[in-house]
């Protein structure tokens, strides 16, 4: 197997979001300066270039129709475009300094965005216009995650997660976790909730169950999560080797995870969206794809002249888009 290049493009800084529209057609890119810009899937070239944020952009989300984007930023406002014609829609003042965490509900006739600035969650429509404003979190909001069906939207802070209602907006559980939260991932059939966290651990709950699991001994804090189409293989960075965890039946504690090496600390990991390849990435520029259900996992290599900030496989599993730390944007193809 090999990855190809099949376009490459550059920003006027750090890329600090990178996402496919859902036909992928589209790939939205945010340089940290604050523009955003949509490439032609296809072709490689700009679609539109948006203004983005003045102060800086943080994050962005495509609405489920792929009719258009949100943005978040620096200047403490969630902005709407039209990708289509590249326009600006509304803005939502949010009220905090900086907008972290943008996440659409994944029902499209149903779909509202919730927006994390700070303590506070909002919950936005596709106009702009305010659905609910939750009560404040107990500590500034890390990660957000929705519940593969769109019934709720998991939100961790410092000292645990609380699970929104995506209708009645009232909290479903909570789950106390006595120290920092840095990512959130749900598996794909709805049965695990996962953490990466600072002390360093990664977290499991089966929220169905009211059971939890906890993998320690990871040498830095855990900020990168994937699970695969069938939920069974969980991979997590903190460290130089990407741990894949088997949570087929009981789970992983107790099991030995399998080790996919790099020689420097993991940046991204990415599972494709209907197929069985995981794509790493390290620190040191290496992107590497791997079949964790092979005895020879390694398929592929290569070596970028910066650090990923970002990894995302095109809906169709064709291509891999990586964000890098100097603003270049390569997008590879798999071949063989």
């Amino acid at each position: 197997m090999q990855l190809v290049k099949h376009g490459a493009a550059t920003l006027d800084d750090y890329a600090i979001d990178l996402a496919w529209s859902p036909d992928g057609a589209q790939l939205a890119a945010a340089s940290a300066a604050g523009p955003v810009t949509l490439f032609d899937s296809k072709s490689g070239a700009v679609r539109h270039a948006l203004p983005g944020h003045d102060d800086g952009a943080n994050c962005l989300a495509w609405h489920p129709s792929g009719h258009s984007l949100a943005t978040g930023g620096q200047d403490g406002l969630v902005k709407f475009w039209d990708t289509g014609a590249g326009q600006h829609i509304a803005s939502t003042e949010t009220g905090v300094a900086w907008v972290e965490h943008l996440a659409w509900r994944p029902n499209a006739d149903r779909a509202w965005l919730a927006a994390a600035a700070g303590r506070q969650l909002l919950a936005l429509r596709a106009d702009g216009s305010v659905l609910h404003t939750f009560k404040p979190a107990p500590k500034s909001i890390s990660a957000l995650a929705w519940h593969p069906q769109g019934g709720c939207v998991a939100v961790s802070y410092f000292g645990g997660v609380c699970l929104w209602d995506a209708d009645d907006f009232v909290p479903q559980k909570e789950f106390p976790y006595n120290n920092g939260i840095q990512s959130l991932i749900w598996s794909p059939d709805a049965r695990w909730l996962v953490s990466g966290n600072q002390d360093p651990s990664v977290h499991l709950w089966i929220p169905a169950e009211d059971i939890e699991l906890q993998m320690s001994g990871y040498e830095t804090k855990v900020k990168n999560l994937a699970f695969d189409h069938t939920s069974r293989w969980l991979a997590t960075g903190g460290s130089n080797e990407c741990c894949v965890w088997d949570c087929a039946g009981a789970g992983p504690e107790g099991r030995e995870p399998a080790m996919l090496p790099h020689e420097a600390k993991i940046c991204a990991v990415a599972f494709q969206h209907s197929h069985g390849l995981l794509a790493t990435a390290a620190h040191d520029g290496t992107v590497m794809l791997w079949s964790p259900d092979r005895t020879k996992p390694l398929r592929a290599t290569v070596k970028m002249p910066a650090a990923a900030t970002k990894l995302a496989w095109s809906p169709d599993d064709a291509l891999l888009a990586i964000g890098s730390e100097q603003g270049v944007i390569y997008v590879l193809k798999c071949e063989g």
